[in-house]
Parts: structure tokens; C-alpha cells; sequence
């Protein structure tokens, strides 16, 4: 599905979840959700069902997406090896914002001009939901982590610290 990086990044989200058939809806609040903390007590759901999107720059040439428990760190030599990498960066605000449309704090799971390759920390799955930034620290949605790994294309494996 082609998305228009210049679209309003939670319609970005909300089109490519109706386009992978995924009932998961938005809501938007006027409360941040910019931090895990702040998302949790906006939300309320505890930390650990807190979804969070990390963009990594990839061996100079490709983006990755992280999914974490919001509990949790990533390990970035884990991601390394998961993805058969030499180089693992974290991406800077203005570089995810230009490849993307997101700024941080809103980072989606989904929603991309390309989906990144995505790799779903094993932890994620001790939750029955997770609740998602929707493309801005306004908008979030629920979603369970089996319909996150279908949707995303991505792969389970351990990347936390």
C-alpha cells in the first residue's frame, strides 16, 4: 500500500490498519502520550503494556523497526544479530521524521511509506494487549501482539537488555 508521508501521520496509521484488515481504532486524547509514563497514566494500562516503536538505522542503508514493552530496554547488539547486521544506530528525530513523517513520541508500529523490518521483542506476547502510539503523542490504539506480528510482517525474537 503506497502512503503519503505528507498525510496526517494518525491517518497514515488509521489507513494502512483498515488496508491489513486490523479493526484496531484510534482514539485520540488531549493528554500526551509522548512518554511510556505519560501514556500509562493517560492510557491506563501499566507500563509493560505500553508499546514502543524505536526506528534503527541499519548498516548505513535501511531502517528497522524495535518493538518493546514499554518495561523493557533494547539491547542493540541483540537487534545486530537478529538482523545479521554490522551497524546499529538509533535513529535521530530528524532522520525518522524524514523517512517517515513521525516525530518521536508518536512513532507507529505501522503506517510507513515502505514497513520497515520489524522485530517484535518476545515479551511483547506475556500481554494480551498492547496499546500503540498512532502516529502522533495524541492518538493510540489497542492491539493484541499476534495481529501486530501479522500486520507488521515482522519477526518474534528476544532484543530486550
Amino acid at each position: 500500500m503506497e502512503i503519503d508521508k505528507t498525510a496526517d501521520p494518525a491517518e497514515k496509521v488509521r489507513a494502512f490498519l483498515v488496508s491489513s484488515g486490523c479493526d484496531a481504532v484510534i482514539t485520540r486524547v488531549e493528554e500526551t502520550i509522548f512518554t511510556v509514563d505519560d501514556a500509562s497514566r493517560t492510557i491506563g494500562a501499566p507500563p509493560p503494556k505500553i508499546l514502543k516503536s524505536m526506528l534503527f538505522f541499519i548498516d548505513d542503508r535501511c531502517w528497522a523497526l524495535a518493538l518493546m514493552s514499554g518495561a523493557n530496554k533494547v539491547h542493540d547488539k541483540k537487534v545486530k544479530r537478529a538482523l545479521g547486521a554490522q551497524k546499529v544506530r538509533m535513529g535521530t528525530a530528524e532522520a525518522i521524521m524524514e523517512f517517515s513523517g513521525f516525530a518521536p513520541g508518536g512513532v507507529p508500529p505501522v503506517g510507513y511509506p515502505e514497513q520497515p523490518t520489524t522485530l517484535l521483542d518476545a515479551d511483547l506476547f506475556r500481554h494480551d494487549v498492547v496499546w500503540s502510539a498512532a502516529g502522533t503523542d495524541h492518538d493510540f490504539f489497542p492491539i493484541t501482539p499476534d495481529e501486530l506480528l501479522r500486520i507488521t510482517g515482522g519477526v518474534k525474537a528476544d532484543i530486550k537488555k
